[in-house]
């Protein structure tokens, strides 16, 4: 029997519909986020196995069960991976369920954290997350270290609020600013103006998410019907991934924001505050931050800059955020928000 492999196009209605009948029959539905879908066929137009990827991430892997067994998804994975290297993403992810890990190990994938026996989080670098851990550990110091983790999307008075707070009870506070690309300011950007926002502040060590923390890799929401269930799932294995972390630098307090109006993050802080004491870290929610009687937020300042109403929001910003929205550098920035359909970030 005659079986071929084929990229499979949003446009394509058909092979599509094959896609989603496929995973809906092995519990899986199809992600959102995905920007490679591939398909194999069998000789008379079956779908009998299917993958994607998002970004560097490999997702919603499919094998009919009639056909299970005959090695379909090694090549299904194996084309997968070998468009992740034409991207050139060497370092790639997954999520799987427990029963599938052993599979994916044997293809190279090794185990970063499972989560209630439900996800199973993994990479194919073999020391990829010790290492992370490794180097995080060189800037370990003495005393009580605190967390928090941003994404900046710009710095605020009220992310810059967090931080005083945390470094006002603590020796140490690591500042995670979150590295993937995914909006308009790029990532260099957020973290210079973060850098440059707490350059005051003794004992603030700022670094690099990397692939790790809240990022596209540590989303698994095709494993999941319930938009509520999504969010969980994916707060527990950032919790989790953030429990290993959090041990590498002897951190026992994690810092969040109050969020009174994002119902994704307050699921987040829910959890957060659940879970993180059961490994050791306290979880200190802290009410945000108000300026002439309005809630200081990110995604405030972005919707005045959609608006072209920037110089409504300059008292919720430190001055190296406001001296770079003013300059001649942010104007591709302000262009590219300017074009976004929804700058508010749910």
């Amino acid at each position: 029997m005659a079986e071929w492999l084929s990229s499979v196009y949003p446009s394509d209605r058909r092979s599509m519909a094959k896609v989603d009948r496929l995973l809906e029959q092995e519990g899986i539905r199809r992600d959102r986020n995905l920007d490679y879908t591939c398909g194999l066929f069998d000789d008379e137009g079956d779908l009998i196995a299917t993958g994607s990827c998002f970004k560097n991430t490999i997702r919603c892997l499919a094998v009919s069960h009639e056909r299970q067994g005959e090695g379909l998804l090694n090549r299904v994975v194996g084309h997968l991976m070998e468009v992740q290297i034409r991207r050139g993403n060497a370092h790639v992810f997954l999520c799987t369920k427990p029963q599938s890990a052993r599979f994916f190990s044997d293809l190279g994938f090794c185990e970063i954290v499972r989560v209630d026996n439900r996800l199973v989080f993994m990479e194919n670098r073999r020391t990829g997350f010790l290492d992370y851990c490794a180097d995080l550990a060189k800037t370990r110091t003495d005393g009580v270290s605190a967390a928090v983790v941003m994404h900046a999307n710009p710095f605020t008075k009220g992310h810059l609020h967090l931080v005083e707070r945390a470094a006002a009870e603590n020796d140490t506070v690591h500042l995670f600013v979150l590295s993937e690309e995914a909006s308009p300011i790029p990532f260099a950007v957020r973290r210079r103006l973060v850098e440059e926002g707490v350059a005051h502040l003794p004992g603030v060590i700022v670094h690099d998410s990397g692939p790790y923390i809240i990022s596209a890799a540590t989303f698994p929401s095709y494993f999941l019907r319930d938009e509520e269930d999504v969010a969980q799932a994916h707060a527990r294995l950032d919790v989790t991934v953030f429990g290993r972390i959090a041990a590498a630098l002897h951190v026992t307090r994690r810092y969040v924001g109050e969020e009174p109006t994002s119902g994704v993050t307050a699921c987040y802080n829910r959890v957060m505050a659940e879970e993180l004491p059961k490994l050791g870290i306290e979880c200190r929610v802290i009410p945000r931050l108000t300026e002439n009687g309005r809630v200081i937020s990110a995604s405030t300042v972005r919707q005045a800059i959609h608006d072209g109403a920037l110089d409504t929001v300059l008292d919720m910003l430190p001055p190296a955020t406001a001296s770079y929205f003013a300059s001649p550098e942010a104007e591709g920035v302000i262009a590219a928000i300017r074009a976004e359909n929804d700058v508010i970030h749910h």
